[in-house]
């Protein structure tokens, strides 16, 4: 048993020490880093600033399969402003962007970072200039990912901040992060030093190219990140757009609230699976873990919440993307033993989230949910996790437990609505983080 007398059902437990990953194989300077949590990074002086996770995005490959978006056509002569929010705060911000599904090398113009004010708009003198190894533009290689140098910007934990992207010469495919559930902007031209939103007349609910924001300053850095890590229901999907209601979101709020802000790191991505890489909804989590969980800095705990689509996907026929093969509970439970070995040998602990009702959805089968059902007796009581929180029991109909409860329901009944989520965040217990 490795829970270390973390209470099962409404609780979670944080503790780790994590390994930076190298670069990877082939990166060149232009790399700086990537998201090895500090290592390799460009200047001698933010090697000696302590960083942490502020807001994250799981990468994926262009793709229309959400519908359409800016992905496939990529940029020129572009400008691309971003809005997000920061769970922990500090002096000192940075940025990572990522070309990691590219097709050639990614060319940066230029890049600026400041506060939100409203929509497109930027506060007045907050605009900071963003430098990759001192300079104000950068090509990341195919396959690579960039983090900026750190630039003066007083941040608050739970603050909003856009950042401002420019292309000046054709992208070709990017990669990007589907459901945003969350407003970005373009504008024709270079508008990075824009304060006013009067030139980004054109909107996505997708993110681009942009996969992290850390933060420096402000106090010690601990070992105390949270990352979340799913499909859909992590990534927020059924949510209030542009209103920061997905349960990492509203953990993060909770915990500020108590007196103890800390990172806390969406990397959901909605259709991903367990067992199988699909063209539109990403690699395969144990493929994907290592990138956009054990690669990040300062992580002492992963909320584990995969596997529906898995099911779903699997069980019925016409589902976007590439069929998906028949997977057995036993397989999904091998996939998340391979996730707890993966976190284990980086000293990072594991939550083992109980997958919550499906019952009515779309792709919801009497077979799929006996999977299902199989799956989470297995994380309630196999021992195998740190801790175990049973979102299935908080979120579903106490008349209908197969089913989720109308009052929690997006309307798909499958997804949570803002309600469904806060209850997810809120039967995690801090006093156990």
């Amino acid at each position: 048993m490795r829970r270390s007398g973390v209470a099962l059902v409404a609780a979670g437990a944080l503790v780790a020490l994590p390994t930076l990953l190298p670069p990877p194989a082939g990166a060149g300077a232009a790399y700086a880093a990537g998201r090895t949590g500090g290592a390799g990074h460009v200047g001698a002086a933010q090697g000696r600033e302590q960083w942490r996770g502020g807001w994250a995005a799981a990468p994926q490959p262009a793709t229309d399969v959400y519908g359409k978006n800016w992905s496939g056509s990529g940029f020129a002569r572009q400008t691309v402003r971003q809005v997000v929010r920061v769970s922990a705060g500090g002096s000192r911000a940075r940025i990572t962007l990522s070309n990691r599904y590219g097709t050639a090398p990614l060319r940066i113009a230029g890049a600026t970072v400041g506060l939100t004010d409203k929509g497109a708009a930027v506060r007045h003198g907050s605009v900071r200039q963003l430098t990759f190894g001192h300079r104000q533009s950068a090509t990341i290689p195919t396959g690579g990912e960039l983090r900026s140098d750190g630039v003066g910007l007083p941040v608050r934990p739970l603050a909003a901040l856009t950042i401002t992207l420019y292309f000046d010469a054709p992208t070709g495919p990017t990669t990007f992060h589907g459901k945003a559930m969350a407003t970005s902007y373009r504008a024709a031209g270079d508008h990075r030093a824009d304060v006013g939103a009067a030139a980004f007349t054109e909107t996505s609910s997708s993110w681009y190219v942009l996969s992290g924001v850390e933060v420096a300053g402000g106090g010690p850095v601990r070992r105390d990140g949270i990352v979340a890590f799913g499909d859909s229901i992590t990534d927020g999907y059924g949510s209030t757009v542009d209103a920061n209601h997905r349960y990492p979101d509203v953990l993060a709020e909770r915990l500020a609230a108590a007196g103890r802000p800390r990172s806390v790191l969406d990397e959901g991505i909605s259709g991903n699976q367990l067992t199988h890489t699909t063209p539109g909804f990403g690699e395969k989590a144990v493929a994907r873990f290592p990138k956009d969980v054990l690669n990040v800095p300062n992580v002492r705990t992963v909320v584990l919440l995969e596997g529906i689509n898995d099911i779903g996907m699997s069980e019925v026929s016409g589902q976007p993307g590439e069929p998906t093969p028949e997977v057995s509970a036993r397989q999904l439970i091998a996939a998340q033993r391979e996730l707890i070995r993966q976190a284990h040998r980086r000293g990072i602990r594991v939550i083992g989230a109980t997958l919550t009702p499906f019952k009515g959805a779309a792709y919801y089968t009497e077979r799929g949910e006996l999977k299902r059902e199989a799956l989470n007796g297995w994380i309630r009581g196999s021992g195998a996790f740190d801790g175990v929180v049973d979102l299935d029991r908080v979120v579903s109909d106490p008349a209908d437990r197969h089913r989720i409860a109308a009052g929690y329901d997006s309307g798909d009944h499958l997804h949570p609505n803002d309600a469904g989520y806060r209850a997810m965040a809120g039967a995690i217990d801090l006093d156990a983080l």
